[in-house]
Protein backbone atom coordinates (compact mmCIF):
# COMPACT_ATOMS: atom_id res chain seq x y z
CA UNK A 1 0.00 0.00 0.00
CA UNK A 2 1.08 3.65 -0.66
CA UNK A 3 0.54 6.56 0.85
CA UNK A 4 1.10 9.19 -0.97
CA UNK A 5 -0.72 12.48 -0.30
CA UNK A 6 -3.45 14.01 -2.33
CA UNK A 7 -2.55 17.85 -1.84
CA UNK A 8 -0.53 20.41 -0.28
CA UNK A 9 -3.12 20.58 2.35
CA UNK A 10 -3.04 16.85 3.01
CA UNK A 11 0.59 16.33 3.38
CA UNK A 12 1.24 19.50 5.79
CA UNK A 13 -1.62 18.17 7.95
CA UNK A 14 0.12 14.26 7.56
CA UNK A 15 3.19 15.87 8.38
CA UNK A 16 2.21 17.85 11.60
CA UNK A 17 0.02 14.68 12.72
CA UNK A 18 4.16 13.46 12.14
CA UNK A 19 5.12 16.17 14.85
CA UNK A 20 6.33 18.11 11.86
CA UNK A 21 4.85 21.90 11.69
CA UNK A 22 6.20 23.03 8.16
CA UNK A 23 4.41 26.32 6.33
CA UNK A 24 2.93 26.41 3.34
CA UNK A 25 6.35 26.93 0.73
CA UNK A 26 7.90 23.77 2.75
CA UNK A 27 4.90 21.83 2.18
CA UNK A 28 4.69 22.59 -1.43
CA UNK A 29 8.31 22.10 -1.80
CA UNK A 30 7.90 18.39 -0.21
CA UNK A 31 4.65 17.34 -2.12
CA UNK A 32 6.17 18.74 -5.35
CA UNK A 33 9.54 16.32 -4.57
CA UNK A 34 6.62 13.41 -3.91
CA UNK A 35 4.26 14.23 -7.03
CA UNK A 36 7.14 15.11 -9.80
CA UNK A 37 9.93 12.51 -8.22
CA UNK A 38 12.30 14.91 -8.22
CA UNK A 39 15.28 15.28 -5.84
CA UNK A 40 14.71 18.54 -3.74
CA UNK A 41 18.13 20.28 -1.93
CA UNK A 42 16.46 21.67 1.23
CA UNK A 43 19.28 24.45 2.55
CA UNK A 44 19.51 26.80 5.74
CA UNK A 45 21.13 26.87 8.98
CA UNK A 46 22.13 23.66 11.35
CA UNK A 47 18.94 23.04 13.49
CA UNK A 48 16.65 24.29 11.26
CA UNK A 49 14.76 21.43 10.84
CA UNK A 50 16.52 19.86 7.52
CA UNK A 51 17.14 16.71 8.30
CA UNK A 52 13.73 15.82 10.30
CA UNK A 53 12.07 16.88 7.53
CA UNK A 54 13.13 14.23 5.61
CA UNK A 55 12.74 11.63 8.86
CA UNK A 56 9.11 13.42 9.19
CA UNK A 57 8.20 12.55 5.53
CA UNK A 58 9.48 9.23 5.66
CA UNK A 59 7.19 8.75 8.47
CA UNK A 60 4.15 10.43 6.26
CA UNK A 61 4.45 8.46 3.51
CA UNK A 62 5.11 5.44 5.46
CA UNK A 63 8.15 4.74 3.70
CA UNK A 64 11.73 3.42 4.97
CA UNK A 65 13.93 6.49 5.53
CA UNK A 66 17.85 5.55 3.69
CA UNK A 67 20.13 7.78 5.17
CA UNK A 68 23.41 8.68 3.44
CA UNK A 69 25.66 10.65 6.32
CA UNK A 70 28.05 12.56 4.06
CA UNK A 71 31.55 13.32 5.40
CA UNK A 72 35.09 14.62 3.14
CA UNK A 73 36.35 11.78 1.64
CA UNK A 74 33.13 9.80 1.59
CA UNK A 75 33.83 7.36 -1.58
CA UNK A 76 31.25 5.56 -4.21
CA UNK A 77 31.71 2.62 -2.94
CA UNK A 78 31.03 3.47 1.12
CA UNK A 79 27.54 4.95 -0.50
CA UNK A 80 26.18 2.05 -2.88
CA UNK A 81 27.21 -1.82 -1.90
CA UNK A 82 30.18 -3.76 -0.13
CA UNK A 83 30.42 -7.66 -0.25
CA UNK A 84 30.02 -9.68 3.04
CA UNK A 85 33.27 -11.58 2.79
CA UNK A 86 33.11 -13.01 6.44
CA UNK A 87 30.01 -14.55 4.87
CA UNK A 88 31.61 -15.38 1.21
CA UNK A 89 35.18 -16.89 3.18
CA UNK A 90 32.44 -19.14 5.14
CA UNK A 91 30.51 -20.22 1.95
CA UNK A 92 34.21 -21.42 0.92
CA UNK A 93 35.02 -23.11 3.86
CA UNK A 94 31.68 -24.68 3.93
CA UNK A 95 32.16 -25.84 0.36
CA UNK A 96 35.77 -26.72 1.06
CA UNK A 97 34.62 -29.47 4.21
CA UNK A 98 32.51 -30.83 1.33
CA UNK A 99 35.40 -31.51 -1.26
CA UNK A 100 33.88 -28.40 -3.82
CA UNK A 101 35.43 -25.40 -5.35
CA UNK A 102 33.31 -22.06 -5.43
CA UNK A 103 33.88 -20.00 -8.47
CA UNK A 104 33.80 -16.46 -8.48
CA UNK A 105 30.39 -16.07 -10.14
CA UNK A 106 29.25 -18.22 -6.86
CA UNK A 107 30.75 -15.73 -4.68
CA UNK A 108 29.47 -12.06 -6.22
CA UNK A 109 25.93 -12.85 -6.12
CA UNK A 110 22.92 -11.23 -4.24
CA UNK A 111 23.17 -13.16 -1.78
CA UNK A 112 26.58 -11.80 -0.30
CA UNK A 113 25.65 -8.05 -1.38
CA UNK A 114 25.18 -6.06 1.43
CA UNK A 115 23.52 -2.77 -0.44
CA UNK A 116 24.24 0.82 1.12
CA UNK A 117 21.93 3.66 1.35
CA UNK A 118 22.59 4.26 -2.72
CA UNK A 119 21.61 1.07 -3.69
CA UNK A 120 18.82 0.41 -1.47
CA UNK A 121 17.04 2.96 -2.83
CA UNK A 122 17.52 2.08 -6.22
CA UNK A 123 16.57 -1.61 -5.11
CA UNK A 124 13.54 -0.88 -3.15
CA UNK A 125 10.88 -3.41 -4.87
CA UNK A 126 8.50 -0.58 -3.83
CA UNK A 127 4.64 -0.34 -4.31
CA UNK A 128 5.77 3.12 -2.61
CA UNK A 129 9.07 5.15 -2.92
CA UNK A 130 11.41 4.50 -0.38
CA UNK A 131 12.92 8.31 1.20
CA UNK A 132 16.56 8.55 0.49
CA UNK A 133 18.22 11.31 2.81
CA UNK A 134 21.54 12.61 1.62
CA UNK A 135 22.29 14.04 4.76
CA UNK A 136 25.15 17.19 4.60
CA UNK A 137 26.21 16.59 0.87
CA UNK A 138 28.33 19.64 1.18
CA UNK A 139 30.52 17.94 3.29
CA UNK A 140 31.34 15.27 0.15
CA UNK A 141 34.09 15.87 -2.02
CA UNK A 142 33.57 17.10 -5.47
CA UNK A 143 34.27 14.18 -7.20
CA UNK A 144 31.29 12.21 -4.98
CA UNK A 145 28.86 15.20 -5.47
CA UNK A 146 29.52 14.55 -9.30
CA UNK A 147 28.71 10.54 -8.95
CA UNK A 148 25.94 11.60 -6.91
CA UNK A 149 24.40 13.55 -9.71
CA UNK A 150 24.90 10.40 -12.17
CA UNK A 151 22.92 8.53 -10.14
CA UNK A 152 20.20 10.12 -9.25
CA UNK A 153 20.15 11.51 -13.12
CA UNK A 154 20.26 7.51 -14.10
CA UNK A 155 18.35 6.29 -11.18
CA UNK A 156 20.56 3.05 -11.75
CA UNK A 157 23.68 1.35 -10.54
CA UNK A 158 25.96 -1.08 -12.12
CA UNK A 159 27.24 -3.84 -10.25
CA UNK A 160 30.08 -5.02 -12.18
CA UNK A 161 29.68 -8.56 -11.01
CA UNK A 162 26.19 -8.69 -11.22
CA UNK A 163 25.19 -5.78 -14.18
CA UNK A 164 23.39 -2.89 -13.93
CA UNK A 165 20.41 -2.93 -11.64
CA UNK A 166 17.76 0.29 -12.27
CA UNK A 167 15.13 1.47 -9.69
CA UNK A 168 11.84 0.25 -10.38
CA UNK A 169 10.14 2.28 -8.03
CA UNK A 170 12.19 6.36 -7.90
CA UNK A 171 12.58 7.19 -4.36
CA UNK A 172 11.59 10.32 -3.09
CA UNK A 173 15.44 12.24 -2.90
CA UNK A 174 16.02 14.73 0.10
CA UNK A 175 19.73 16.45 0.10
CA UNK A 176 20.49 18.90 2.93
CA UNK A 177 23.24 21.39 2.95
CA UNK A 178 24.53 23.78 5.35
CA UNK A 179 26.31 25.56 2.57
CA UNK A 180 29.62 25.06 4.00
CA UNK A 181 30.79 25.15 0.36
CA UNK A 182 28.52 26.08 -2.81
CA UNK A 183 27.20 22.74 -5.14
CA UNK A 184 27.80 22.38 -8.13
CA UNK A 185 24.98 24.33 -11.19
CA UNK A 186 24.87 20.51 -12.37
CA UNK A 187 23.72 19.24 -9.22
CA UNK A 188 21.22 22.57 -8.22
CA UNK A 189 19.58 22.05 -11.52
CA UNK A 190 18.58 18.50 -11.00
CA UNK A 191 16.71 19.86 -7.71
CA UNK A 192 14.01 21.32 -6.93
CA UNK A 193 15.08 24.22 -4.26
CA UNK A 194 13.94 25.60 -0.76
CA UNK A 195 15.55 27.54 2.30
CA UNK A 196 14.15 26.52 5.48
CA UNK A 197 14.88 29.76 7.63
CA UNK A 198 14.55 29.70 11.37
CA UNK A 199 11.10 30.25 12.03
CA UNK A 200 9.58 32.61 14.67
CA UNK A 201 9.31 32.26 18.32
CA UNK A 202 5.46 31.51 17.88
CA UNK A 203 6.79 28.32 15.80
CA UNK A 204 9.35 27.82 17.71
CA UNK A 205 7.12 27.39 20.67
CA UNK A 206 4.62 25.34 18.68
CA UNK A 207 7.48 22.70 17.99
CA UNK A 208 8.58 22.31 21.44
CA UNK A 209 5.56 21.60 22.89
CA UNK A 210 4.97 18.99 20.10
CA UNK A 211 8.63 17.72 20.45
CA UNK A 212 8.23 18.00 24.68
CA UNK A 213 4.90 17.67 25.65
CA UNK A 214 5.64 16.81 29.25
CA UNK A 215 6.99 20.24 29.23
CA UNK A 216 5.21 22.97 31.13
CA UNK A 217 2.73 25.22 28.93
CA UNK A 218 4.92 28.14 30.57
CA UNK A 219 8.29 26.98 29.21
CA UNK A 220 7.73 26.78 25.58
CA UNK A 221 7.16 30.43 24.90
CA UNK A 222 9.97 31.41 27.79
CA UNK A 223 12.32 29.03 25.75
CA UNK A 224 11.67 30.26 22.28
CA UNK A 225 11.89 34.03 23.40
CA UNK A 226 14.97 33.74 25.24
CA UNK A 227 16.60 31.53 21.92
CA UNK A 228 15.34 34.61 19.85
CA UNK A 229 16.97 37.07 21.88
CA UNK A 230 20.65 34.48 22.08
CA UNK A 231 20.32 34.63 18.09
CA UNK A 232 20.48 38.63 18.21
CA UNK A 233 23.44 38.13 20.01
CA UNK A 234 26.94 37.83 17.67
CA UNK A 235 27.90 34.39 18.36
CA UNK A 236 29.91 31.55 17.03
CA UNK A 237 26.90 29.24 16.48
CA UNK A 238 23.75 30.53 16.76
CA UNK A 239 20.70 28.15 18.44
CA UNK A 240 18.24 26.46 16.11
CA UNK A 241 15.55 24.58 17.13
CA UNK A 242 17.24 21.68 17.81
CA UNK A 243 18.69 23.32 20.62
CA UNK A 244 15.51 24.92 21.59
CA UNK A 245 14.34 21.72 22.20
CA UNK A 246 17.15 20.18 23.82
CA UNK A 247 17.42 23.25 26.23
CA UNK A 248 13.39 22.65 26.89
CA UNK A 249 14.12 19.32 27.69
CA UNK A 250 17.01 19.63 30.30
CA UNK A 251 15.25 22.66 32.14
CA UNK A 252 12.29 20.21 32.02
CA UNK A 253 14.72 17.18 33.39
CA UNK A 254 15.76 19.98 36.21
CA UNK A 255 11.71 20.71 37.35
CA UNK A 256 12.59 24.23 37.09
CA UNK A 257 9.36 26.14 38.44
CA UNK A 258 11.25 29.66 36.18
CA UNK A 259 13.33 30.38 33.73
CA UNK A 260 15.86 32.81 35.57
CA UNK A 261 18.88 33.50 35.66
CA UNK A 262 20.24 30.83 37.44
CA UNK A 263 17.90 28.50 35.74
CA UNK A 264 19.63 29.53 32.04
CA UNK A 265 23.15 29.58 33.97
CA UNK A 266 22.62 26.08 34.78
CA UNK A 267 21.61 24.59 31.77
CA UNK A 268 23.34 27.10 29.49
CA UNK A 269 25.37 24.45 27.75
CA UNK A 270 21.92 22.97 26.60
CA UNK A 271 21.67 25.40 24.06
CA UNK A 272 25.09 27.38 23.14
CA UNK A 273 27.94 24.76 22.32
CA UNK A 274 31.16 27.23 22.31
CA UNK A 275 32.45 28.69 25.67
CA UNK A 276 33.18 32.01 23.98
CA UNK A 277 29.39 32.35 23.36
CA UNK A 278 28.64 31.35 26.61
CA UNK A 279 30.78 33.93 28.30
CA UNK A 280 29.36 36.27 25.61
CA UNK A 281 25.87 35.52 26.41
CA UNK A 282 26.45 36.08 30.07
CA UNK A 283 28.00 39.18 29.61
CA UNK A 284 25.00 40.25 27.57
CA UNK A 285 23.25 39.32 30.79
CA UNK A 286 21.13 36.21 31.25
CA UNK A 287 18.26 38.18 33.37
CA UNK A 288 17.88 40.27 30.11
CA UNK A 289 17.68 37.55 28.01
CA UNK A 290 15.53 34.85 29.83
CA UNK A 291 13.36 37.53 30.80
CA UNK A 292 9.02 37.10 29.83
CA UNK A 293 8.24 36.59 26.55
Amino acid sequence: MTNLPADVDDLAAALGAAGYLVDDALATALFLAVRMRQPILLEGEPGVGKTAAATALAATLDAPLLRLQCYEGLTAAEALYEWNYPRQLLAIRLAETRGDRLADADLFTDEFLLPRPLLAAVMHPGPGPAVLLVDEVDRADDEFEAFLFEVLAEQAVTIPELGTRRATVAPVVVLTSNRTRDLHDALKRRCLYHWIAHPGPARVAEIIRRRVPEAADWLAPRVAGAVQRLRGLELQKQPGVAEAISWTRALQALGVAELDERAADRTLGAVLKYDEDARLARAAGLSDLVRGA
